[in-house]
């Protein structure tokens, strides 16, 4: 015969395990919540979430690579990504000008938007030794120019603001997205570092701009833009500016042109008919060129490619 004891004490053990089970299915879901819907711009800003988020985020580009950033024009499917959202991170300093609009369309109350530039030393319009202007001015904001990004040291300024967004909106997961911000700045410093002894050691390094969106990494790797094609964005340059450049390059023996596959070719090829500079094609935005798929591998693609170009010539 048991004992009254034995018998409340499997009744006891047996309601535990009950409970227990019961309870397991709650704390499974409570730990494995959805991702954070994300937003972005621009491409770098997608890979950048990823690098920090990695599983945590769901990170939606509204531009593939492809696009001029400038002249960008919302999709309806924009349009429903940015309502499903809880973050939306933006460059700003006037390089989505389409984005105030697509945010007020979508008329989420949860949303918040994050800009990135916010701590970025600007470059101002001819402030920058490393780029000699030479007949108008940028298209940008008086705040300054928005390519922020093509600088490696701004780079970890973005990276800073989504890290601590992210953090904001899932603090559970605080030291999984600090850890990979460390291990991501580690990365890119030793990319530049890598990139730096490469450009330092030309003898010229000097090219033409296809358009203003390089000033930060001349100023970064030490390289001088002496003249840009399109120095406004959405307009043609007049047969004038066009005439001058040809002049310039044809004196100062510049050899290089920097086109970039977002824009048309047509102007750097017929500058490079004109006076046999060589025309190399870039990408501002990760995606817009093989091999340029992540930020790292479209700042390595971007420096060599103009290295190689400037020692070649």
């Amino acid at each position: 015969m048991f004992s009254v004891n034995y018998l409340w004490k499997c009744a006891a053990l047996a309601l535990i395990a009950v409970a227990a089970g019961s309870l397991t299915p709650y704390a499974t879901k409570a730990e494995a919540r959805e991702p954070i819907p994300v937003v972005v711009t621009i491409p770098i800003l997608k890979d950048l979430t990823e690098q920090v988020g990695g599983p945590y985020v769901r990170v939606t580009s509204l531009l593939s690579g492809y696009e001029n950033e400038h002249t960008y024009s919302p999709k309806p499917t924009d349009l429903v990504a940015v309502r499903k959202a809880r973050l939306l991170f933006e460059v700003g300093l006037g390089l989505e000008v389409w984005v105030s609009s697509l945010v007020r369309n979508a008329g989420s109350k949860t949303l918040r938007v994050v800009t990135t530039s916010d701590g970025v030393d600007l470059i101002q319009d001819g402030s920058d030794t490393h780029e000699e202007h030479h007949g108008g001015d940028h298209e940008t904001k008086q705040d300054g120019n928005p390519h922020i990004w093509l600088d490696p040291v701004n780079a970890l300024t973005m990276l800073r603001h989504i890290t601590d967004a992210l953090i904001e909106a899932d603090p559970t997961h605080k030291a999984e997205f600090v850890a990979n911000q460390t291990a991501y700045q580690e990365r890119l410093g030793r990319l530049q570092k890598e990139l730096l002894d490469r450009t330092q050691a030309l003898t010229d390094r000097r090219f033409i701009a296809h358009h203003s969106a390089w000033p930060y990494l001349a100023k970064r790797f030490g390289l001088h833009i002496v003249g840009t094609i399109h120095i406004q964005s959405g307009t043609e340059p007049s047969a004038l500016h066009l005439q001058s450049l040809i002049e310039r390059i044809r004196k100062d023996n510049v050899r290089v042109i920097a086109s970039e596959i977002q824009l048309s070719q047509r102007l750097p090829d017929l500058l490079s008919r004109e006076t046999k500079a060589r025309v190399v094609v870039l990408t501002t935005m990760p995606g817009g060129l093989p091999g340029t798929e992540t930020y790292l591998d479209m700042l390595r693609y971007n420096v060599l490619q103009l290295a190689g170009a400037l020692e070649t010539n």
